[in-house]
């Protein structure tokens, strides 16, 4: 479950409702101070909400959405979705609009909400990162919605095999409004010119 004690906050909760959200998903090993940082390349007017993954790291270091090795498997990733999305539907209650943004396992947790809860988030931005590629029963009304989605990532990004970018590839177009943006060279990481499109793209989706 998603402890709301450590979510981090842009806004101060008399302030929150009735404004648009964007929560924000670290990647593996992480935690909710990482993403935060980007909060001056984000819209100004929407609240952020930084979420901490609620498995401990099993090194000690950070924290996770789901283990490694429940990746083949959808076990893992389908439990953490469904967590993060009671955290969500109580955002939901006070926002005009929410979206998610995911690094990496943020990112894939982050579409596994879409396609196991259609309707409940808005929009979604996914930065080096990747779908699960199993099937889930949410698919075909998601394919219907086909919510805005952002996709952004390296050339140089190795953490996740190529195959599964390419699946990604083959499957947002047809279940999102996609926009992929890919930056040569780039790894698994985040740079000026992604966090500038990942802009554009949330302020022509805010409401």
């Amino acid at each position: 479950m998603v402890d709301e004690q450590h979510v981090m906050w842009s806004t101060p909760e008399r302030e929150r409702t009735g404004r648009p959200h964007l929560v924000l998903l670290h990647g593996y090993g992480s935690n909710e101070g990482d993403l935060f940082q980007l909060a001056p390349y984000l819209p100004l007017d929407a609240v952020l909400a930084s979420v901490r993954a609620p498995l401990p790291h099993p090194l000690g270091a950070g924290y996770a959405w789901y283990p490694l090795n429940d990746d083949a498997d959808g076990i893992g990733i389908d439990g953490a979705a469904d967590s993060l999305a009671q955290f969500l539907e109580g955002v939901r209650g006070r926002a005009s609009w929410l979206g998610t943004l995911g690094f990496s396992q943020g990112g894939v947790v982050g579409l596994q909400v879409l396609r196991r809860h259609p309707g409940l988030v808005d929009a979604h931005v996914m930065l080096a990162s990747a779908r699960h590629p199993q099937a889930d029963p949410g698919d075909d009304e998601l394919e219907l919605r086909r919510p805005p989605v952002f996709w952004g990532r390296g050339t140089a990004d190795t953490v996740f095999p190529a195959w599964r970018f390419a699946d990604t590839a083959d499957w947002l177009p047809d279940h999102t409004r996609l926009t992929e943006r890919i930056y040569e060279g780039l790894g698994h990481s985040v740079s000026e010119p992604m966090l500038d499109d990942v802009n554009a793209f949330l302020r022509a989706n805010l409401p």
